[in-house]
């Protein structure tokens, strides 16, 4: 029996956009991968700590309603053993294409894959590298149990 039950995720690169995945039948379709896990793991936003330096704007942009400024789910706050969910990649949105900004989403992204460590006693494997043919651009890539999620994102 598989170790992974979740209710499919699927991503539409066309559309850009996941949903969840309906069977003939008319039935949530359920995924025995980390698949599911591993996409909302990236595509959620996951709540700034108070010391993040957010993205010139935010403040501006969400005044006077600034407890949206930091994001993130509101579940987190129902959580009793504090596991927020998302990745904090969207602090990059005005980042420039340094060693260190590299370095942050790298960062960013073991924290918001430590879950895959707790469940399953093997870490992802998550990789971060500047594209060499478009600038501003970071190629990612996480492996889960053998699922792999390749994405390139535009920083700055």
């Amino acid at each position: 029996m598989s170790q992974w039950l979740d209710l499919a995720f699927v991503f539409d690169a066309d559309t850009r956009r996941a949903d969840l995945v309906l069977g003939a039948d008319g039935d949530l379709v359920l995924d025995e991968t980390p698949l599911t896990p591993m996409l909302i793991s990236f595509g959620s936003d996951r709540r700034a700590r108070a010391d993040d330096e957010l993205p010139t704007g935010t403040t501006e942009l969400n005044s006077p309603s600034s407890f949206i400024e930091r994001r993130g789910w509101a579940g987190d706050a129902l959580d009793a053993q504090a596991r927020p969910i998302g990745c904090r990649l969207w602090l990059l949105d005005r980042a420039k294409e340094t060693e260190l900004t590299r370095l942050m989403a790298l960062e960013w992204l073991k924290e918001a894959y430590a879950w895959v460590e707790r469940e399953t006693g093997t870490a992802a494997v998550i990789e971060a590298e500047w594209r060499t043919d478009v600038k501003g651009v970071l190629a990612l890539r996480i492996v889960v149990d053998g699922r792999e999620i390749t994405v390139a994102r535009r920083v700055g």
